[in-house]
């Protein structure tokens, strides 16, 4: 196994970004901490989807070379409730109310078992071959956040007003919020509660040496190279700021930020 490039990059800072790469001599992973809908902070002076990543992180430095699919899930679902456990908080309002929970999304490759596995909505490239594992909801409510967005721009607006105060994303904030509820059942994500194993797919590395790419959802068009990568990234964001376009999203490149989500990117050999 043999590391080629990787990058993260904040789309605030360094110190701010949710997303986390973990390479040891067993596993190589990319851990994307969600952005939080809600003003509880599990661990003080740090966002949720920090430290939903960074534990996620520390984890995959300390388990088995061996260590299984459904076995991951299990352990980072234990390691989660385990905080929300020791931190007092309440877990009927966790249960019912998922947005209150840290959470975060990981893609994996496992020297080991030769698989990649991916939990969330991460994205990857193996032997050639773009995978990725999308949330249900997320097209359609981008789509929605694009019109209004549009109509504004149709009414007036100018981009660098609609970037400073998104309105867009401030009308589809409580679909998103209750979209978050098909969280563990529609799909899979790290937050502390059963992950539900139909939702996470597993990539068999069939060659030795198989060239593998591994990223967070900051890049939106994965590329075989970080260059290609970075450099589409460039584009998108210069002709499209907002993300209602050619790279719909349900949030755009604020004023003052370097993208419009934190970034991570790691190309490796099996």
């Amino acid at each position: 196994m043999r590391v080629i490039e990787e990058k993260i990059i904040g789309k605030k800072s360094q110190e701010l970004c949710e997303d986390g790469i973990v390479v040891n001599d067993d596993f190589v992973a990319v851990i994307d901490g969600s952005t939080s809908k809600t003003p509880l902070r599990i661990n003080d002076g740090m966002t949720n989807g920090r430290f939903c990543m960074e534990k996620v992180c520390s984890l995959l430095n300390d388990i088995p070379c061996d260590t299984m699919m459904e076995e991951f899930c299990a352990m980072s679902t234990d390691m989660i409730f385990r905080i929300y456990m020791d931190k007092g908080l309440d877990i009927s309002l966790l249960k019912a109310d998922p947005i209150q929970r840290m959470t975060a999304s990981a893609v994996v490759f496992s020297r080991s078992l030769q698989e990649v596995w991916m939990i969330g909505d991460c994205h990857c490239i193996v032997d050639g071959k773009y995978y990725d594992n999308p949330k249900p909801y997320e097209i359609p409510i981008a789509k929605k956040r694009a019109e209004i967005l549009k109509d504004a721009l149709a009414n007036g607006a100018t981009v660098e007003e609609l970037r400073r105060n998104d309105i867009g994303r401030e009308s589809v904030l409580p679909i998103l919020k209750e979209a978050c509820k098909e969280q563990n059942k529609a799909y899979s994500v790290i937050d502390g509660f059963p992950i539900p194993l139909q939702h996470v797919r597993v990539i068999k590395v069939k060659a030795p040496e198989t060239e593998i790419v591994l990223a967070s959802d900051g890049y939106p068009r994965l590329m075989p190279t970080l260059r290609e990568s970075e450099k589409e990234l460039e584009r998108l964001l210069a002709e499209d700021p907002l993300c209602i376009g050619d790279n719909i999203a349900t949030k755009g490149l604020k004023v003052g930020q370097k993208s419009f989500d934190d970034r991570s990117y790691i190309r490796l050999t099996s």
